[in-house]
């Protein structure tokens, strides 16, 4: 099993209680994202329903770490929607690991998010170049909010998704990505 990590869309953090309120999404169906120039993906609606009932799924940092929340224990909530795959969660305010990351994304050094999963179902087209991948159903490993994602338009931030997009500029080029993809995965996926 090749265990792939991606970019989603935004998240809303906010601080309220002692604890740090997450929700977002931590993928979006229907998007388009270049993986590395190997090849351009998409993620179908649907893709994560059989997943969320599953899988442990651990909120991280860039994809490492102690989890900030899993959902085995109840303290990660996944749904999907039409929009795509929904997180929800309440990260503890005195856990040393959030105090290190809070000063971070109120600085907007960490405000992207990313999800890692493994593909069980997908569909190639290799008439177009480079080619496209439909992911149709996927096995989930975790959430994280991260430096570098691979999907474009993800964001995290504490204070509401609103005022924070207010002090972006949205329509800067987009980030290099980080990921590169193994040409012999690539070949293993289309067949050959």
């Amino acid at each position: 099993m090749q265990r792939e990590i991606r970019g989603g869309i935004p998240a809303d953090i906010r601080a309220e209680d002692g604890g740090i309120k997450v929700s977002g999404y931590a993928a979006v169906f229907n998007q388009e994202t270049d993986i590395g120039g190997w090849f351009r993906e998409v993620i179908e609606p649907g893709a994560f329903a059989e997943a969320i009932g599953r899988d442990d799924v651990v909120f991280l940092v860039n994809h490492d770490g102690l989890p900030l929340a899993r959902t085995r224990s109840g303290t990660l909530k996944l749904s999907e929607d039409d929009h795509g795959l929904r997180i929800e969660t309440e990260l503890d305010g005195d856990d040393p690991d959030v105090q290190a990351i809070v000063p971070k994304m109120k600085r907007g050094d960490l405000d992207k998010m990313s999800f890692a999963f493994w593909a069980e179902v997908q569909e190639w087209d290799d008439t177009q170049d480079p080619p496209r991948r439909t992911v149709k159903k996927a096995r989930l490993y975790d959430v994280s909010i991260v430096t570098t994602p691979a999907y474009e338009g993800t964001e995290i931030g504490l204070r509401s998704l609103e005022s924070h997009r207010k002090g972006k500029n949205f329509h800067a080029a987009r980030s290099r990505i980080r990921m590169k993809m193994d040409l012999a995965l690539k070949e293993r996926e289309n067949g050959k």
